[in-house]
């Protein structure tokens, strides 16, 4: 295999990439050409085990320093996919199963209504914990026993198993105590991953950066009204989000999760995620710091079936909800074993899995042609997934040179 150089001394883009997927390049650089691109992004393509594009371009921060080849982003709720890896080994393990109770391992979780609560409920957010009843302060959140206790007096926000919503930053916190629990070393998250997958295979992923990488981190932005504005314009849908977003009645779930954690704050005051004491934090839900190149090549290695087994991938491939309503976002959200899906633009019926995060940036994967797509970016869009152009642009080209 021999790939292309390519470099746009513009916009700093640098990278390389395989003739086949020449295409990508070619969005990547329009993306920042055409204005999409306002500070800094990433994109990683894997096929059939290969890395066949690797570019970045633009800014690591608004003081406009290079994004470079050691630039990590923080990739918001595509740490979520962490989460699901680590819980999909256990279970590959023997260890535990999706459909047993968490009592069976964590007796006191079953307090305050939550004994019939499954590991299964958590993943495909079922389990009515998308907020706690005790607000979670940013001192607690250091603290696993204390987030222990706080969910042990929690009772379930509604009735369990019986209808999906998003546990935006919960999700973390459950995964954690529910891996610290059935790991018979009692790791939590970070150090689980880390070494069963990370260190064994070679994938720098951070659940809690280390202070000698701080430096590295993007500094994450928020788009201007000018930028909104286009996105609006070229997809109206942008519109839905934002109101999803930003008029919740004060008793909707939605905004009780904001208040539940008010020391996480995204807005055109202040990123909270952007603070090193925030990026600290071992948590799964929306804390991962990574490259798109070292996790595209970590689900590269994971649909080869060098981590979890190929007929457990068979099972993850398809989703457990896929025309439910979600309870938190009001609309239908394909999901479940801790992933998120998405229907392939170009064969009716098949799916893709990963995760999108907040801002735009994007795991997803075609497990069916062994493609991996992996979209980072610290120039944060109106958009998750799907719904954000730029990602969806990379996906759709690098789709388009497989089908060829």
């Amino acid at each position: 295999m021999v790939l292309k150089k390519t470099l746009e001394p513009k916009f700093n883009i640098v990278g390389c990439y395989e003739d086949k997927f020449e295409k990508v390049a070619e969005v990547f650089k329009k993306n920042f050409y055409q204005g999409w691109e306002p500070l800094g992004a990433s994109v990683a393509i894997y096929y059939q085990g290969e890395c066949v594009a690797d570019l970045y371009g633009g800014y690591s921060d608004t003081k406009h320093n290079l994004w470079t080849v050691q630039t990590q982003t923080v990739v918001f709720s595509v740490s979520k996919s962490i989460g699901a890896l680590c819980i999909a080994l256990l279970v590959d393990r023997g260890d535990c199963s999706y459909d047993d109770k968490i009592t069976k391992y964590w007796p006191s979780f079953g307090n305050n209504g939550k004994e019939n609560i499954t590991i299964r409920h958590v993943m495909s957010h079922r389990s009515g914990l998308a907020y706690f009843d005790q607000t979670l302060t940013f001192e607690d959140a250091k603290d696993h026993n204390a987030v222990r206790m706080i969910i042990e007096k929690t009772k379930p926000n509604w009735n369990p198993g019986k209808k999906s919503g998003y546990h935006a930053i919960t999700f973390g916190w459950l995964v954690d105590q529910i891996i610290r629990h059935i790991d018979h070393q009692k790791r939590g998250v970070s150090q689980f991953f880390q070494e069963e997958i990370g260190k064994p295979h070679g994938i720098n992923f951070y659940l809690g950066i280390p202070k000698e990488l701080e430096p590295y981190v993007s500094e994450l932005s928020i788009p201007t009204p000018g930028y909104r504005l286009k996105e609006i314009m070229h997809d109206p849908r942008i519109l839905i989000v934002l109101a999803i977003l930003n008029l919740q009645t004060n008793n909707s779930i939605g905004e009780k999760v904001k208040n539940n954690f008010d020391w996480i704050k995204i807005d055109k005051n202040e990123i909270t995620f952007n603070k090193p004491e925030i990026q600290r934090l071992e948590q799964t839900a929306a804390f991962g710091i990574t490259t798109a190149k070292n996790l595209g090549f970590l689900f590269s290695k994971v649909l080869n079936g060098d981590i979890i087994s190929k007929s457990l991938i068979k099972k993850i491939e398809i989703p457990e909800i896929s025309n439910e309503i979600d309870i938190v976002f009001k609309a239908p959200i394909a999901k479940g074993h801790g992933f998120m899906y998405e229907k392939h633009p170009y064969k009716k019926g098949q799916w893709l899995v990963g995760h999108p995060g907040y801002g735009g940036s994007t795991l997803m994967m075609d497990p069916k042609e062994k493609l991996v797509v992996v979209y980072v970016t610290n120039g944060l869009k109106s958009g998750m997934g799907e719904l954000t152009r730029t990602y969806r642009l990379l996906r759709n080209a690098a789709l388009k040179c497989i089908l060829k």
